[in-house]
């Protein structure tokens, strides 16, 4: 085979984005909490970034004249009394500048240092299950082999609560000393560790550790468990009735107080919290029956670059190095803020465009949401679609009808025989609707809820579709739904 080496030419197009869209496109995407976090990096990071309200205004004053510019050179060799003399000065020239706030020297006058007081005030990271059975099973009584096997068993509960092994599976002779038996003991004394429940191979034991640990007479429920659990799982409860020789309604009683019950009994230890939720826009009615739209942006720092870094960055007695360095800092801020403002903008100009076309919606409710692609948006803020997407991804708006993710008001539908639109979202919201007031002793089928939604103005709507929805609001069939 012959290799040989040429020469050839071509021509394509590639679109690259420049540093400055990338930015852009990146604070368009944040909520708010994300942005504020942003801005402290950005604020710590770069030099001549500063926040307005905290910089107090500097006096207007010119570099004295005699200012000695060279580079500053302080060592231990020679006599450099000169450098030790222009150190001694630097206080002279910039007293006005760390007078003023920009530079702030290390306090220790008594005062309470806020970002110490905060973290001091941070609360404590959750405890894990793991650890919080790790700790219990340190103070549990029993043989060596048996607390190894303890230790072992607590590294196999997922954060459920549940054993996801077979306790053969974890019996190893040749690796561990203990035996089937001594796992089998250390499993029932973590089963009696909290959070009642934990320890559980399946939901049918679960729920039996936690009834025998529960301080009200269980033991009707503990025997209907063990004995119908098949049954339980079909909501058979005539079956149920006959096979415990009781009544219907006895066995809904006893069902309800099993709905107390902690399926996932682990997750009540070490639960991760909730990130909060911040509203980026905020919608009022006005006196004239419309809706006013602003931003929710009053914690926002307003920033601005640095004066003195500016002046300089243009000062030729800097040398070339710094003055660089100072300019791509101002450089980098400058597009930061632009892309702040462009944010403000954008979000503005798509929430307003968003209320004008959802009118209905917070005058009416959520049953009158309209169908609202985000291409219809972008040809009214005259933006690619892909704006749209980042603009609303994570945001919130708070407006008369509660604090509603801005991606909500965004979704497709059907046109019904009279051709009125209803989104996706108003469908479903019909549909829980006529759920919620059904009979539940007969309960509608899913034909029978396309039947009732079609009559309620809502469409031709396919039964798949209406299955589809149903299991998506976490509404079980008409067969578990029903009460005796």
């Amino acid at each position: 085979m012959k290799m040989t080496m040429g020469h050839q030419m071509r021509m394509e197009q590639r679109m690259k984005l420049a540093p400055r869209m990338i930015q852009s496109m990146e604070v368009l995407q944040l909520p708010m909490l994300a942005l504020q976090e942003k801005i402290e990096a950005e604020l710590n990071s770069n030099p001549v970034l500063e926040v307005a309200e905290e910089i107090a205004e500097r006096p207007q004053q010119e570099q004295p004249e005699s200012a000695d510019e060279k580079e500053l050179v302080v060592n231990d060799g020679g006599d450099h009394v000169e450098d030790f003399q222009r150190l001694d000065s630097l206080g002279d020239y910039y007293g006005d500048y760390m007078d003023a706030g920009a530079y702030r020297p290390a306090r220790n006058d008594g005062e309470s240092d806020k970002k110490q007081e905060a973290l001091q005030n941070t609360a404590a990271a959750a405890q894990s299950l793991n650890d919080s059975l790790g700790e219990q099973w340190g103070w549990i009584e029993a043989s060596d082999n048996v607390k190894q096997a303890g230790v072992l068993i607590i590294d196999y509960i997922d954060e459920k609560g549940y054993l996801t092994v077979r306790l053969e599976q974890l019996h190893n002779k040749d690796k561990y000393p203990f035996s089937l038996e001594e796992l089998q003991e250390a499993l029932r004394l973590i089963q009696k560790m909290e959070p009642a429940g934990v320890g559980a191979r399946d939901l049918r034991e679960c729920l039996l550790l936690q009834m025998r640990q529960f301080p009200d007479d269980m033991s009707f429920e503990i025997a209907m468990v063990e004995r119908c659990w098949n049954e339980l799982l079909e909501n058979r409860l005539p079956a149920i009735a006959k096979k415990m020789d009781t009544t219907v309604e006895r066995i809904g009683m006893a069902i309800e107080r099993m709905s107390k019950l902690d399926t996932s009994p682990g997750l009540s230890v070490g639960r991760s919290e909730n990130h909060p939720i911040t509203a980026d826009i905020i919608v009022e009615a006005d006196e004239q029956g419309g809706y006013q739209v602003r931003l929710a942006d009053t914690r926002m720092p307003h920033l601005r670059v640095n004066t003195f870094y500016q002046k300089m960055s243009r000062d030729r007695k800097i040398d070339d190095d710094t003055r660089q360095f100072l300019q791509k800092n101002i450089r980098s801020a400058q597009w930061f803020m632009d892309a702040i403002e462009q944010r403000k903008q954008t979000l503005l100009k798509v929430a307003t465009e968003v209320v004008s076309y959802q009118r209905d919606f917070f005058e009416k409710g959520k049953l009158f949401l309209r169908p609202l692609p985000m291409s219809v948006i972008a040809e009214k803020v005259g933006v690619h679609i892909a704006t749209i997407s980042r603009a609303v991804a994570g945001k919130y708006m708070l407006c008369p009808r509660g604090v509603l993710p801005l991606r909500s008001f965004f979704s497709g539908g059907m046109e019904d025989q009279q051709g009125q639109q209803h989104s996706w979202n108003a469908i479903k919201a019909r549909l829980e609707e006529l759920v919620n007031g059904e009979d539940k002793s007969n309960p509608l089928s899913d034909d029978q809820l396309k039947e009732a939604l079609s009559a309620a103005g809502m469409g031709d709507i396919a039964r798949r579709t209406v299955a589809k929805y149903r299991q998506l609001l976490n509404i079980p069939t008409a067969r578990f739904r029903k009460k005796y």
